[in-house]
């Protein structure tokens, strides 16, 4: 049971070791302009390797859970599915539901674990299989690998990593679960995190923050929701790094040596790659000769942040 980009590797990998009777995945979902409908990767990837895939709206409709005894599942992995198991289905299979969570539980449990890592500066996060109950990624835990989070590193960069870093640990789990060797260990509830649902007013980037906050920030919400800026149109920051040597106000955006800043509590950040509102993504010396008419300050751009 899986859904999106991240669950591929996982498929990929389970299949190449065991039978897989079933796929099952959130319905197609209309994307684009156009609002055609597109399926799943997931999907597309089990239709690839000839597995038959179920799609219900919700697990819990009528007929749904006689559909998925039919299968007689002797474990069900389950990896960005995206609907909540109940517990009959919980109890299903013999050898019990195995989730795949993209961080070291109990540190992290929720929808966003790659994200507030990023966000909260951890040093290191990972993966975890876990023996799934009907309360949020709150099971025993059965195998963990760890890995560094890199001060350049993205949440997309990370899920790509971490998503590979799953698949091979899902193998590893489901065939000591097969052996009877696999044993899961209790989490410790006074170490549990929350990471919480991203939304859109995550956004906006607050220059009284530190340069590692403000960082980290647009690092953890690359590609989405993204980070902006209001000048007063919105412009989003697609890349930047920090400068602590170089002072000024917060809040204060300029040019200088051909490069953008935005001042922030101690020090400034240097805009590498923006995207104003309603265009491509511009590195900071194209986005600058697009605004050569603006107001100067000492030879230089000047933006006070709406």
């Amino acid at each position: 049971m899986g859904t999106p980009e991240f669950a591929v590797p996982a498929l990929e990998a389970v299949a190449r070791t065991f039978d897989v009777v079933g796929v099952y995945c959130q319905p197609d979902r209309p994307v684009g302009r156009g609002l055609e409908l597109k399926p799943p990767p997931v999907k597309a990837k089990a239709l690839q390797l000839g597995i038959p895939v179920f799609q219900p709206e919700k697990l819990s409709q009528p007929g749904e859970f006689e559909r998925l005894s039919e299968l007689k599942p002797d474990v069900i992995a389950v990896v960005a599915f995206g609907q909540i198991l109940r517990q009959r289905v919980l109890d299903l299979p013999r050898l019990g539901c195995v989730n795949v969570h993209s961080s070291l539980l109990p540190r992290w449990r929720g929808a966003a674990p790659i994200q507030w890592a990023i966000l909260a500066g951890d040093g290191e996060t990972g993966v975890c299989t876990q023996k799934m109950v009907f309360k949020l990624d709150a099971g025993e835990v059965l195998l963990c690998e760890k890995t560094t989070i890199s001060s350049d590193e993205t949440a997309q960069s990370l899920h790509d990593r971490l998503s590979q870093m799953g698949s091979g640990l899902l193998v590893r789990t489901l065939e000591g679960l097969a052996a009877g060797t696999l044993r899961g260990l209790p989490q410790d509830e006074s170490q549990v995190t929350l990471a919480f649902k991203l939304t859109k007013e995550m956004e906006k980037l607050d220059p009284s923050k530190t340069l590692r906050e403000l960082d980290c920030q647009i690092r953890a919400l690359t590609p989405w929701p993204g980070t902006s800026v209001w000048i007063p149109e919105r412009l989003k920051i697609r890349r930047a790094r920090p400068r602590p040597e170089v002072r000024t106000r917060p809040g204060k955006l300029f040019e200088a040596g051909g490069g953008l800043f935005l001042g922030a509590s101690d020090g400034c950040l240097e805009l590498v790659e923006v995207q104003p509102e309603g265009k491509k993504a511009l590195s900071a010396a194209e986005f600058l000769n697009g605004f050569r008419g603006r107001q100067k300050e000492s030879g230089s751009l000047v933006w006070e942040l709406s």
